[in-house]
């Protein structure tokens, strides 16, 4: 048994347990992350960092919602995190061109609806693309990312500088409950106990919970990325076309994703995949024929129906909270999401209707 007992227990640490935990240590509460292989290295690390749905209007408004609320908390969450931990997550608004095919009626009602304007593409992203028919694209000038290793990074150092504690390689191998309430975790570094519980273990949620998961549909989907290196950035935007986008970097490193594959746990890569996105870059952007791969990496994302992540308190079991099931867009929905978790908890009033993020477990 643990010595001390915690106000919290975050089970997971990616990029939604470590925002969940600073908002948490904010409030004066202490806390212990558990997790169960290191630190951000999931999908977290994996995915591609862009602060936005890739085609919003493909989305349920509760997604879009969520997503940007949580977007618009980036340029002052992460000049926070530079002031406390000297690491820069590299927020840039880079913009995003998306080119044919895609559903123009869809994206032309959605951009009236949200009142967002579209632009022309800068100068230089038309000549870059003259080989492709840029006139039919969309420039959606507010679209932003960053660095997600590095956001990881300054998360993890500001969880330790609040007073958080962390333990990898803890894996929960039970879940013992009393009266309505989660008491104690088992796990392979020995039992611990806390008045309050989060899990936020991305793909492994039902694992985590067992029976407790009721109705949970969370499961893990495998995302490829390949990466490569240019002297200076190749694109002044990130570019979308279909399901392959490629992201321009500050110092020149340019990423390329991604495939969506049910397989499982498997984080294997595959040289179909690697095929299939260097081919489908190099036609987008002939400059990179030629040029050696980097890295090829997978992760698994935490997939649920819709995109709709569940957030709020367990149905049954009163002291036990989830914020997971962000599927490609943890990164995005991070801040937003902490926020709106720590209001529920709190018992405070939330920006906007919340209750479609509390029926991923299927009880109503």
């Amino acid at each position: 048994m643990n010595e001390v007992t915690p106000d919290f227990i975050v089970i997971g640490a990616g990029v939604i347990g470590l925002a969940t935990a600073v908002q948490l240590l904010k409030e004066g509460a202490t806390v212990t992350i558990l997790e169960r292989a290191k630190v951000g290295q999931e999908s977290s690390w994996a995915g591609g960092g862009i602060l936005s749905p890739l085609c919003p209007w493909s989305y349920l408004d509760s997604v879009t919602r969520l997503a940007d609320y949580s977007a618009a908390m980036f340029p002052a969450w992460v000049a926070e995190l530079y002031a406390s931990t000297g690491i820069d997550a590299e927020y840039v608004v880079s913009g995003m061109l998306v080119l044919p095919p895609y559903d123009a009626n869809a994206a032309q009602k959605w951009l009236a609806e949200q009142k967002v304007f579209i632009q022309m593409a800068p100068l230089s992203e038309q000549i870059n693309f003259l080989h492709l028919k840029v006139e039919h694209s969309l420039f959606l000038p507010h679209i932003a990312q960053v660095r997600n290793p590095r956001l990881l990074k300054a998360l993890y150092n500001q969880v330790v500088q609040l007073g958080g504690r962390i333990i990898e390689h803890c894996e929960v191998q039970e879940i013992i409950t009393q009266h309505h309430r989660l008491h104690s975790l088992t796990t392979s570094c020995g039992k611990y106990c806390a008045a309050h519980f989060v899990i936020t273990a991305g793909a492994w949620n039902k694992q985590v919970l067992g029976k407790h998961a009721l109705n949970l549909e969370i499961k893990p989907i495998r995302g490829q990325m390949l990466l490569y290196k240019f002297e200076e950035p190749p694109l002044g935007s990130i570019l979308l076309q279909g399901d392959v986008y490629l992201i321009p970097r500050r110092d020149g490193y340019l990423l390329v994703g991604s495939t969506m594959e049910d397989v499982g746990f498997n984080k294997q890569t595959t040289l179909a995949a690697r095929e299939h996105l260097s081919g489908r870059a190099q036609k987008l952007l002939p400059q990179l024929k030629g040029r050696p791969l980097i890295k090829h990496w997978a992760g698994l994302r935490p997939a649920s129906p819709h995109n709709i992540p569940t957030i709020g308190r367990h149905p049954l079991l009163n002291n036990l909270f989830i914020n997971s099931g962000h599927f490609r867009y943890g990164i995005t929905m991070a801040p937003g999401s902490a926020k709106i978790l720590l209001n529920e908890i709190m018992g405070r009033p939330q920006p906007f209707d919340t209750s479609p993020y509390q029926k991923g477990w299927g009880v109503y």
